[in-house]
């Protein structure tokens, strides 16, 4: 039953996202397709490696494979260089949070798919990593925006509603996953 509703929940996530309308949403199912076809380009800094990327992840009603391609190795775990897919779900999340408070801004990447070995490195030596992170599954990025207050991230992400948020004032960056909705 929670993988269900696991389902349905990202599915609403990414109709949103997308502008499709969900049954029951008075939006007219003729523009739907016109919104869902809305490119989506994503501009990143992975502050370990130095990398940067703009791509167009959504085109023409898809995602972009070469650009998702792209994306996993940009936030590939720095440590081992090993890559994963990211959640397509979650650069949505992403799009949407970042348009909110800096539309065309560069999200700066502090941590996006992590191996099970650096995970378990970082919950050895630091605190608040979890030993079954979603970070692992490609379903959680820590981030900042420059130039953007780390408390107006925050709000953006906890309006979106696409997963968990947590705030890490200190470390300057946001948390975001794919997950149940929660904050921290």
């Amino acid at each position: 039953m929670t993988q269900r509703r696991d389902f349905f929940k990202r599915s609403a996530v990414l109709a949103t996202a997308l502008g499709v309308p969900m049954l029951g949403r008075t939006a007219s199912a003729a523009a739907a397709p016109l919104a869902a076809r809305r490119d989506r380009t994503l501009s990143m800094y992975n502050t370990h490696t130095g990398e940067s990327i703009k791509a167009t992840y959504w085109a023409e009603g898809r995602f972009v494979p070469e650009s998702l391609s792209d994306i996993n190795k940009l936030l590939r775990d720095h440590r081992n260089n090993k890559v994963a897919p990211i959640d397509p779900a979650l650069l949505l999340l992403l799009d949407q949070v970042s348009t909110q408070v800096k539309p065309g801004g560069v999200v700066h990447i502090i941590s996006g798919y992590r191996s099970p070995e650096t995970n378990q490195l970082l919950a050895d030596t630091t605190n608040g990593v979890a030993r079954h992170s979603m970070h692992l599954d490609g379903r959680a990025i820590d981030v900042r925006m420059p130039g953007t207050a780390l408390t107006n991230l925050r709000g953006a992400a906890l309006r979106a509603a696409g997963g968990g948020v947590g705030y890490y004032a200190d470390s300057q960056f946001v948390h975001l996953d794919t997950g149940r909705v929660r904050h921290w």
